[in-house]
């Protein structure tokens, strides 16, 4: 029984200190909770001017654009002109068949040439008194008549040479030689290219911040990536209610033709500027919990720093209070990082990493 008693006693033992081996060092454990450190980039703020920008697309228009239609029906005799031809206001474009008009002016002529010898011989019989007052007034006023029938048949057989009513650039031609055509019917579009106009309907919001005047960059695709410098021609007075928005007018100067109306733009108003701003790249800013912030880094360790900002141009945004010029802000990797961890800067300058020790989570 006593060796009994002591060999369960030893088992006992050995099983105690089989338990005991199987507890972790603390250190060991300490070192596996320890969290990597989150790589990051970044970059030191940088100081300039910073512009306060309204940017909107539009359709670049012709300002001046004219349909020229006949005024009187008649057979096209000929064209003069073709599409993209440059042409002058009061230009002749194409002629029409004008017979019957001369023939119907040639009448009245003649009609009215001898009315004006009736009228002459009642004149003279009226000054030695054979003619009575009343008779007298009424050829006068034939002739008057008749005067203004000849003038209307002479601008009617005017109205047979088609004449551009603007200078510009044919840019439609809608006859073919022969045609008959009708009183209405349009003939040519001409399109004036100087200058061109684009059209930015701008929300009420922005009504205080936009005048005539301020200059306006434009991109349009087709020329590829050539900006074009322009200026706020024009502002409406009104807000259009139903749509919450007032028109701007851009006028665009294009000497050497290479912008077309119809072509896709892309405007930005510059409307104010601040001068040596303090400036970050637009993504270093996060804002998670409403406020926006930045993180920077000191001793290893990304700090959280609440800013507030400015204007947002090109990429960069300013900060106008809440960082100072030789903090290193965190540019890349700042997505999900919390306050007070353990970071490692991969653009360090001497090219190698930056890793100290702190409390927090990738």
């Amino acid at each position: 029984m006593k060796l009994f008693r002591i060999g369960c006693a030893t088992l006992a033992g050995v099983f105690l200190l089989s338990a005991c081996g199987q507890g972790e060092d603390p250190a060991e454990q300490e070192e596996e909770d320890e969290t990597p450190p989150v790589p990051v980039e970044t970059s030191a703020p940088v100081r300039g001017d910073i512009y306060a920008v309204y940017s909107g697309t539009a359709p670049i228009e012709a300002f001046a654009e004219a349909d020229v239609i006949a005024k009187v029906e008649g057979e096209v005799r000929e064209i003069l002109v073709e599409e993209g031809d440059e042409v002058s206001g009061d230009q002749v474009l194409a002629r029409l068949d004008g017979d019957r008009l001369r023939l119907e002016l040639s009448e009245s002529q003649a009609r009215l040439r001898k009315l004006q010898r009736d009228f002459e011989r009642n004149q003279e019989l009226r000054e030695k008194g054979l003619v009575s007052e009343g008779d007298f007034e009424k050829i006068q006023y034939e002739l008057e008549a008749l005067k203004a029938s000849n003038n209307l048949a002479s601008l009617e057989l005017d109205y047979t040479q088609i004449r551009a009513p603007i200078d510009g650039v044919i840019s439609e031609r809608y006859i073919r030689l022969g045609n008959t055509i009708e009183v209405g019917e349009p003939i040519f579009r001409v399109t004036s290219f100087d200058p061109l106009v684009a059209y930015l309907h701008v929300p009420e919001r922005e009504y205080r911040q936009i005048g005539a005047g301020q200059p306006v960059a434009i991109d349009i695709d087709a020329l590829g990536g050539q900006r074009i410098i322009a200026d706020v021609t024009r502002v409406s007075p009104i807000v259009d209610p139903e749509t919450g928005t007032f028109k701007i007018t851009v006028e665009i100067s294009d000497p050497e033709r290479r912008i077309k109306p119809g072509m896709f733009a892309r405007l930005s108003i510059v409307y104010d500027r601040h001068e040596n701003a303090l400036q970050v790249p637009r993504s270093a800013i996060v804002d998670d919990s409403g406020t926006a912030a930045v993180f920077v880094v000191e001793d290893g360790t990304a700090i959280r720093k609440a800013v507030e900002t400015g204007f947002s141009d090109k990429g960069m945004i300013e900060i106008t209070a809440g960082l100072d010029d030789a903090d290193q802000v965190i540019t890349v990797g700042q997505v999900g990082l919390k306050d007070e961890a353990r970071v490692t800067v991969i653009n360090a300058a001497d090219g190698e990493d930056t890793e100290t020790v702190a409390e927090g989570d990738s």
